[in-house]
C-alpha cells in the first residue's frame, strides 16, 4: 500500500511538471506566432503585397481565435499543487534543506532527543496547516468563488493545501517512526546526481596534487 502511495506521489508530481511545461511552451509559441503574423501583415502592407497581406491576416485571425489567456493561471495552479506534493516527496527522500549543525555536534541521547523534537515539530506544524487549510477550503466552497480565467471552483484549487500538508504530515510521521525504530534518517544520495561524483573526485585529485 505504501509503495502504491509512493508511486502515485511520484506520478502526480511528474504529471504536473509535464503539463505545466507543455502549457508554458504552447503559450509562448502562441504569443510568438501572433506577433510574427502581425509583423508579416505590416510588412506585406508596406511593400504593397496584397496576396501576402491577405494570407498573413487570415493566419493572424486564426491564431488570435485560439485564446490562451487561461494558460498562465493554469500554470500557477499546477505549480502550487506541484510544490505542495513536492514538499511531501522531499520529506520522504530527505532532500529538504535543514540546519543540522546542532544535531551533528551532539551524540547519544541528546542527539536522539533533538532530532525527535525537530521531527515532531514538523508533524505538528503540517497537522496544523492541514486543519487550517481544510477549514479554509470548506468556507471557500460555501462562498462559491471561482477562478478568473479558468472559472474553476476555487475550493478545488485550494484543496492542494490540506491534501499536500496531510501527506507531508504523514511523511514526517513515517520519518519519525523510522528514526525511532532504526535510528536512520532519510538523506538524498548525492551520487545519484549525474556528474556530481565525478566533480568531487576531480576536486579531491586537485587537492592532493
Amino acid at each position: 500500500m505504501l509503495r502504491l502511495l509512493d508511486r502515485l506521489e511520484e506520478v502526480l508530481i511528474a504529471t504536473l511538471i509535464a503539463v505545466a511545461t507543455v502549457l508554458i511552451f504552447l503559450s509562448v509559441t502562441h504569443r510568438f506566432a501572433i506577433g510574427f503574423a502581425a509583423d508579416l501583415v505590416g510588412y506585406a502592407r508596406a511593400h504593397d503585397m496584397q496576396g501576402l497581406s491577405d494570407t498573413a491576416r487570415s493566419i493572424f485571425k486564426s491564431i488570435n481565435a485560439l485564446k490562451m489567456t487561461w494558460a498562465q493561471e493554469a500554470c500557477i495552479y499546477l505549480f502550487v499543487w506541484m510544490a505542495k506534493f513536492g514538499a511531501a516527496y522531499g520529506v520522504r527522500t530527505g532532500i529538504h534543506v535543514g540546519v543540522d549543525i546542532l544535531a551533528e555536534r551532539l551524540e547519544g541521547a541528546a542527539r536522539r532527543t533533538i532530532t525527535t523534537i525537530a521531527m515532531s515539530g514538523g508533524v505538528l506544524f503540517t497537522a496544523i496547516i492541514t486543519w487550517i487549510g481544510t477549514d479554509f477550503v470548506w468556507h471557500v466552497r460555501l462562498g462559491g468563488q471561482t477562478s478568473p480565467d479558468l472559472e474553476m471552483p476555487m475550493w478545488i484549487i485550494y484543496l492542494a493545501v490540506p491534501l499536500g500538508s496531510a501527506l507531508m504530515c504523514f511523511r514526517f510521521l513515517q520519518a519519525l517512526h523510522r528514526y525511532l525504530t532504526t535510528g536512520e534518517i532519510a538523506h538524498h544520495d548525492h551520487g545519484a546526481v549525474d556528474g556530481l561524483d565525478e566533480e568531487a573526485e576531480d576536486l579531491a585529485k586537485g587537492g592532493h596534487a
